[in-house]
């Protein structure tokens, strides 16, 4: 069991890669639309994550991916090649995609599988 968890985080992650990767150059294609559509793939991907794995790492392993990633292409080449070139557009996506994160890792706890709410113990 704790083997099928812990692929299933690396497997948020990765997804969380791919998804930033898709976002650096979907955001900047087709403004305004391109932004919302990487933001709302942002949102999708962190609150599945919650959802999924039904804890908070749920969502900090795919961050951590999205954010390896879009610093990763953030990154310029020494011949000066780069993805973002710091406008307005990637700087949006950036702080949209951390607001995102940081939502959906505090949302409230999924309740408990035999119906109860409240805190656990109680």
């Amino acid at each position: 069991m704790r083997a099928a968890r812990a692929g299933g985080y690396a497997g948020l992650a990765v997804l969380g890669a791919v998804v930033g990767l898709a976002g650096t150059l979907v955001q900047a294609a087709w403004f305004p639309g391109g932004l919302l559509l990487a933001l709302a793939a942002c949102v999708g991907l962190f609150s599945g994550g919650l959802r999924t794995m039904g804890t908070q790492l749920g969502v900090v392993a795919p961050g951590v991916g999205w954010l390896v990633a879009v610093i990763v292409a953030s990154l310029g080449r020494p011949e000066g090649d780069q993805v973002f070139w710091g406008g307005g557009t990637e700087l949006a996506y950036v702080l949209g995609g951390m607001a995102a994160a940081v939502m959906c890792a505090t949302m409230s706890r999924l309740p408990h599988r035999d119906g109860r709410s409240g805190p656990l113990g109680m």
